[in-house]
């Protein structure tokens, strides 16, 4: 199997170094120069990617809703962050065409802001229908992980490490069916920094290797999905501790305790996607196909599944452009005004009124997210 790329290419170097001296990031072949923040209008706050706001917007020429990316080059340029955004637009634009994949449908920047135009998914995220049930019966839960694994599949097989599955990056559509988000961490993205705090990504999910800041590859996914699973059944990441020491620690060395609530099968996928040695993980010989062929996925078609011929155990409650389905901390948010203006066509308190909401909403997100907006 080839080495997963992680996008740390040649030409991500030279955006990487074009960025740093223009403040200008190159968009590649998504980048539609005749769009501008104007051309919609926005509507609430949907949620926070790793950099950035996500906002409903609809589109004035033709009515559609899409959820919008918006991200401010100042804090990208200033955090060195411009290759996790190389990333995301690498992911986004490399053919990636799947089901359970959200789709760009173009992108633009303004002198100061980036904005992805995507698809709007109002199922809203899996993590607020999990917070709301505590738990989700083992059936529901094994319909969402083999979507999610078929998604994560298929990005293997073009080289790309999703790096982040987490219940915030997966979104339900309005039929019950996922969709993963957020490709912002599809790459190695360790700190050189001790503080574990500093670590990219989430910390209840990270792998054993990534800890130890050993090198990874598509096995991390893996283990990401076992975390995920584990969470739908029993309400809690596997080796969760609000002691993040200890969590680290949980995750290195304690073993996986077995709990009363899941069949047999669902204890053996467990066992063997939360392997903590990497080269002896569900996964590690023949990726997606070991996944597949695993007795607790018996009853899964998989060709029926990618189809989506599959009926989904769940059906949000949702309208065209409904946001009952996404969490009040962001939908009760008040729109920036700044995120229709741009510093070339801003009169002089702009700067101002995007200092004043510089760090509204933001008081439970972790310190790489603390402005945006």
């Amino acid at each position: 199997m080839d080495k997963i790329r992680n996008f740390s290419d040649a030409s991500e170097d030279e955006d990487e170094k074009n960025n740093s001296t223009s403040g200008n990031i190159n968009l590649g072949p998504s980048a539609n120069p005749q769009a501008k923040p104007t051309d919609f209008d926005f509507l609430k706050v949907i949620g926070k990617g790793s950099f950035g706001k996500v906002f409903l917007a609809k589109r004035k020429t033709d009515g559609k809703n899409y959820a919008v990316k918006v991200l401010q080059k100042k804090v990208i340029l200033n955090r060195k962050e411009q290759k996790h955004i190389m990333a995301e637009r690498n992911v986004l634009l490399k053919n990636v065409k799947h089901p359970f994949l959200v789709g760009l449908h173009y992108s633009f920047q303004t002198t100061d802001k980036l904005y992805f135009v995507l698809d709007f998914i109002n199922g809203g995220e899996l993590f607020f229908h999990l917070q709301k049930e505590r738990t989700f019966p083992e059936p529901r839960a094994k319909f969402y992980i083999a979507e999610m694994a078929s998604a994560l599949g298929y990005l293997h097989s073009l080289n790309i490490v999703y790096r982040d599955l987490k219940p915030e990056n997966i979104l339900l559509d309005h039929e019950g069916h996922i969709v993963l988000t957020d490709f912002g961490l599809c790459k190695e993205g360790i700190s050189q920094s001790d503080t574990t705090s500093t670590f990219c990504g989430t910390p209840e999910y990270l792998a054993p290797e990534v800890l130890r800041k050993q090198p990874y590859d598509n096995t991390v996914d893996w283990w990401c999905l076992g975390s995920v699973l584990y969470e739908m059944l029993f309400g809690l990441p596997p080796f969760y501790s609000r002691d993040t020491h200890e969590m680290y620690d949980n995750i290195l060395h304690k073993p996986l305790g077995m709990r009363p609530g899941a069949s047999n099968t669902a204890w053996s996928l467990l066992q063997g996607l939360l392997e903590k040695d990497g080269t002896h993980r569900l996964g590690s010989i023949n990726d997606f196909e070991e996944i597949k062929a695993h007795s607790f996925f018996y009853s899964i078609n998989w060709d029926d599944l990618v189809q989506k011929k599959i009926p989904p155990p769940f059906t949000p409650k949702n309208s065209f452009s409904d946001i009952s389905n996404f969490d009040p901390e962001f939908t009760e948010e008040m729109v920036p005004k700044s995120v229709c203006w741009s510093q070339e066509h801003s009169i002089v308190n702009a700067s101002v009124m995007e200092a004043d909401d510089a760090f509204v909403g933001f008081s439970y997100a972790p310190p790489s997210e603390d402005s945006f907006l």
